[in-house]
């Protein structure tokens, strides 16, 4: 799955407005219209699994998501749901980018996701067994952890794809 796909999963299951996405996206420092949104919400054809520099490539009907586009957003639907967080002194303002490569997309965004609504793990077991998922607390851990942690598991694409099909079991009924 590409990036734009997890967003336009993503979109769907927690039933995010147009309007919606492009405050997310200024809170997360991406200066988008809601013309731009929705190109960004739009499947392509093309196959960027191997290909995810940081600047997007445009068309006139698709705009690629990139990896810090994507994190962009993640961090904006965090300060769209919890509120801005006020730096403590001698932290940086602007967070270091948890998206190292295109295999840590998907446990970066359960992270961030998890922060966003304030899941618990319990809630995560819960959410993917309504898809069908069998998970332990164990394994949520796992993909919790840090990416080089001896522990460590990648979330995968078809975890991802439960994991967002849960939410919107969730959240739209």
């Amino acid at each position: 799955m590409d990036n734009n796909d997890l967003l336009i999963r993503l979109r769907y299951a927690l039933d995010i407005k147009d309007q919606d996405m492009v405050e997310i996206f200024k809170l997360g420092g991406v200066e988008l219209t809601k013309e731009e949104v929705l190109k960004v919400l739009t499947k392509s054809d093309d196959n960027y699994e191997d290909d995810y520099e940081d600047e997007p490539s445009e068309n006139d009907e698709h705009i690629r998501c990139t990896n810090s586009m994507f994190e962009s957003f993640l961090n904006g639907f965090i300060t769209f749901k919890r509120g801005p967080q006020e730096p403590k002194p001698g932290q940086a303002n602007k967070p270091d980018r948890s998206i190292k490569n295109a295999s840590s997309v998907n446990n970066v965004m359960l992270k961030k996701v998890k922060i966003a609504l304030k899941l618990t793990s319990e809630d995560i077991i819960e959410i993917l067994d309504e898809a069908g998922v069998t998970i332990t607390k164990g394994e949520v851990s796992a993909l919790l952890r840090k990416e080089g942690h001896k522990n460590y598991k990648v979330f995968g694409d078809q975890y991802a794809r439960n994991f967002l099909k849960g939410l919107a079991i969730k959240y739209r009924g």
